[in-house]
């Protein structure tokens, strides 16, 4: 090929490149707003922004404020669009308007802020992770108004909570029963409080949030480890009570649990067992109520385990005495894990049985 031949290739190339449509570059991502310390907070809208509504451009604008709050300011009319008061979270944006927001301080919390001792494993101006002890409910209701674990939280943390959802209350994201032990994580203020809620509802499948349960149980299961894949909702014949329901009308539920440990009756034959359950969905009483449905509810459960007491008679003197005193559910939540929301660091802890389920268990083995 001649000299001249590359030179006119080359430039018909050098043509053929000039001719092509100019690359597009991605718009960078909106800037983060940050609120001022009188609770003031102004932008406007970019052209990525347009089109969205509202609550969703302050969401993108305002991370450390959760998208519910801010719907919920928007509502209370502290939201000005174009120096106008808007109040609907769901109004569309157009590139260019002005959009300001004056953020109220934290309303005190309406629980009262009670001295009740607290086991705090770890804790940092973000969030607390702390040991639950039996007995003990995490929110008020009606019949435990006081006495609680976000009364306790209210006084333990005090101006370190700086409010979520607008109240200086401790963000509770997964609960514990009354008379189930553990691990639990608490939110100090609003963007803790929305990264661990994130994690908690993904349930762990694409984070590295992790939940343990050790639980002893009546009877053995026929398969060492296994998965109890059944629907949840609340039981149409006693209201207090959750139940296997069809997938339609129920929520999802997921427990993988395995056998640690069996138990023996005084003849020699399996009466019950020490099982890890791991949570992959949170539902209210999830483990007790799957536990139960493949027939091996929790020692010590009064609401799950009607019936099942009377198999107490097969263990030996010691054991038949200490299931008959155990006061509660035989369920311990032993290991958490999760990512710090703020500053991302994978966090795992784990706990050792109680005292009282670690009786439990040593008599059972005699």
């Amino acid at each position: 090929m001649s000299r001249k031949t590359k030179k006119a290739d080359r430039e018909i190339a050098a043509a053929e490149i000039a001719a092509l449509p100019a690359p597009v570059e991605e718009a960078p991502a909106p800037s983060i707003v940050t609120v001022s310390e009188r609770g003031e907070a102004a932008f406007v809208v970019e052209d990525a922004e347009a089109g969205r509504r509202l609550d969703q451009v302050l969401a993108g604008r305002l991370p450390d404020i959760s998208r519910t709050r801010l719907k919920a300011l928007i509502l209370e009319g502290v939201v000005t669009l174009n120096g106008r008061t808007v109040d609907d979270p769901g109004r569309k944006t157009a590139t260019g308007d002005a959009i300001a927001l004056q953020v109220p301080e934290a309303r005190p919390a309406e629980p009262e802020p009670e001295a009740i001792p607290l086991d705090v494993v770890f804790e940092d101006e973000h969030l607390l992770v702390l040991e639950k002890p039996a007995g003990l409910v995490v929110h008020p209701a009606a019949g435990h108004e006081t006495g609680t674990l976000v009364n306790a939280l209210i006084a333990h943390c005090g101006d370190s909570l700086s409010g979520v959802g607008g109240v200086k209350r401790p963000g509770i994201v997964h609960r514990l029963d009354k008379d189930t032990t553990g691990l639990l994580v608490v939110a100090k203020h609003d963007k803790a409080h929305k990264g661990l809620a994130a994690q908690f509802a993904d349930h762990g499948r694409t984070g590295p949030l992790e939940r343990a349960y050790r639980a002893v149980v009546w009877g053995v299961p026929m398969m060492r480890h296994g998965t109890i894949d059944a629907a949840l909702d609340r039981s149409t014949k006693h209201r207090d009570r959750m139940a296997v329901v069809s997938g339609e009308r129920g929520r999802e539920a997921i427990t993988h649990y395995e056998v640690e440990e069996t138990f023996k009756d005084a003849a020699g034959a399996p009466v019950a067992a020490l099982v890890t359950c791991r949570l992959e969905t949170g539902r209210t009483h999830q483990i007790r109520v799957h536990m139960a449905h493949l027939g091996h509810p929790l020692i010590g459960d009064a609401t799950y385990a009607t019936g099942f007491r009377t198999k107490a008679v097969k263990l030996g003197e010691a054991a038949r005495a200490a299931v008959e005193r155990f006061p509660r559910q035989a369920l311990h939540a032993a290991v958490l894990g999760f990512e710090h929301p703020v500053t991302t660091e994978e966090m795992s802890f784990e706990s050792d049985l109680p005292e009282d389920l670690m009786h439990l268990i040593e008599t059972l083995r005699v």
